[in-house]
């Protein structure tokens, strides 16, 4: 039976069916993956905007491109649905605003960990739930963008549910009101070494956990939020690159788990 959000079944996905997907918010990244990175690559659904291709590493594995949709809710749904075809093993590759003066756009990051801020994540696990990636799969992104010469830093992400309010956006938002309790949050997260803002982490971390998959999440760094609120458009092209390049390196380096 089809799935209903995703649009595709186990049948669908041939007599080696993939394991592993890489997850995007954006479906062209999907595309993008699928056709730039993968061997063989063919749409498995265009279905209500979540986008899937079925494509091939260079070994000759199979691998499942997915689009998330933009926020956690959406994610929870996909990720459902995906370990319910057989996926076993998701990585993210996202994009993210950084917050330490450290970290400039173009670079990467990879997720150790979220603290979770997300009402989806509440409805699969208690809010003392550990939100923590995958151990192997977060060393082999480690590795691949050592490997690859790509900028990296390591660490814990603020996962939330918003992209205006939730990451302290006021100048840039149609609400320059925020909560009190959003004021100065960025300072906060800051101070505890916190590396940067992204929507879908956390909740993909906690579903792993419950469901059993293995789960990481590598991100572009289009927005350094120490010095303005908004995207760095002309970066974001070369940081999703190298994102994508050290997902596919890390999983065909590590290989795909059964």
């Amino acid at each position: 039976m089809k799935q209903y959000h995703i649009g595709f079944s186990r049948e669908d996905l041939g007599d080696v069916p993939p394991r592993l997907a890489f997850l995007s918010g954006d479906r062209n990244r999907t595309r993008s993956i699928a056709e730039s990175y993968l061997q063989g690559a063919r749409p498995l659904a265009v279905n209500r905007g979540l986008d899937s291709y079925l494509g091939f590493l260079s070994d000759g594995s199979p691998v499942l491109c997915a689009t998330s949709g933009m926020g956690a809710p959406s994610l929870s749904i996909v990720a459902n649905e995906l370990v319910q075809v057989g996926i076993n093993q998701i990585v993210r590759i996202g994009t993210c605003g950084s917050i330490q003066p450290y970290i400039r756009t173009g670079s990467i990051v990879i997720s150790q960990a979220s603290l979770c801020r997300q009402g989806a994540a509440n409805d699969i696990a208690p809010i003392e739930y550990p939100a923590a990636a995958d151990p192997f799969l977060t060393v082999a992104l480690v590795r691949a963008a050592e490997s690859l010469g790509i900028d990296y830093h390591l660490g814990i992400t603020a996962s939330v549910d918003t992209f205006y309010e939730g990451q302290e956006r006021s100048e840039s938002s149609a609400n320059p009101h925020l909560l009190r309790r959003l004021r100065g949050i960025t300072e906060e997260y800051r101070n505890l070494r916190i590396l940067n803002y992204e929507m879908e982490s956390g909740t993909l971390f906690k579903m792993a956990g419950v469901y059993g998959f293995a789960a990481a999440c590598v991100c572009a760094v289009v927005a350094d939020r120490v010095e303005a609120e908004t995207v760095v458009v002309e970066e974001k092209e070369k940081a999703v690159e190298r994102a994508i390049r050290t997902a596919i390196e890390a999983v065909e380096e590590l290989g795909i788990r059964n």
